[in-house]
């Protein structure tokens, strides 16, 4: 039965997602709207590529913990909102929050519907889900880009680990979370096709974690 409490987390989860970090920190703090430069995303690789390392640094964490909000309402507010004890239940539930979320990220009704990719905020969703997982993530998200020095590559090798980690190492027997880990792939590589298609054509910017090398 839905409840007015349960309309009430669903539409809290999407306005944490529709906070648009990215948007606001760049007009409060640097007087620019980082949607007019770079790939005019309001994500945190754009960020990191507009205004610098400590700006994308702190979007980038604040998104992530958009995800991680949106996904533990149950345990934050109430559990017994969501009006059972299964744990595969339970689990679906904080799926279906992290989406929305993740959707209010994309589509921030705080910024005219123009977004970002989602992607840090996919994360976040991912470590209050499954921390070990997303752990694994993190792991092939540092070695990527320390190698490629490609956000974009870095993201898709990461989002492409989450499942095979649940499937063959983590094994999960939640049905609904593998499909939910397949959807993110399918779901990064929707929201990268301009990145993949400078990827092949050579033309996609690179970021250093330290200092760029010099020639």
């Amino acid at each position: 039965m839905i409840s007015i409490y349960l309309i009430g987390i669903v539409i809290l989860a999407y306005l944490f997602g529709s906070i648009p970090t990215a948007v606001w920190l760049g007009q409060a703090f640097y007087g620019v709207d980082v949607r007019e430069y770079g790939s005019g995303n309001a994500g945190a690789t754009n960020t990191f590529r507009v205004l610098g390392k400590k700006a994308g640094s702190m979007v980038m964490f604040i998104d992530i913990f958009k995800g991680w909000t949106a996904t533990n309402l149950p345990h934050l507010l109430d559990s017994s909102i969501v009006g059972t004890t299964d744990s595969t239940h339970f689990v679906n539930f904080q799926l279906a929050l992290g989406v929305i979320a993740v959707l209010g990220h994309l589509f921030p009704v705080f910024a005219g519907f123009r977004g970002g990719k989602g992607v840090a905020t996919l994360f976040g969703m991912v470590i209050a889900i499954h921390p070990l997982a997303a752990l694994c993530c993190v792991t092939v998200f540092v070695v990527c880009l320390s190698i490629s020095h490609y956000v974009s590559l870095s993201s898709i090798s990461a989002g492409f680990t989450f499942p095979l980690s649940l499937a063959f190492i983590f094994k999960t027997t939640i049905p609904s979370l593998m499909l939910y880990a397949i959807a993110i792939c399918v779901l990064i590589l929707i929201t990268h096709q301009k990145n993949i298609e400078r990827l092949l054509k050579g033309k996609e910017s690179k970021m250093y974690l330290f200092k760029k090398p010099t020639k």
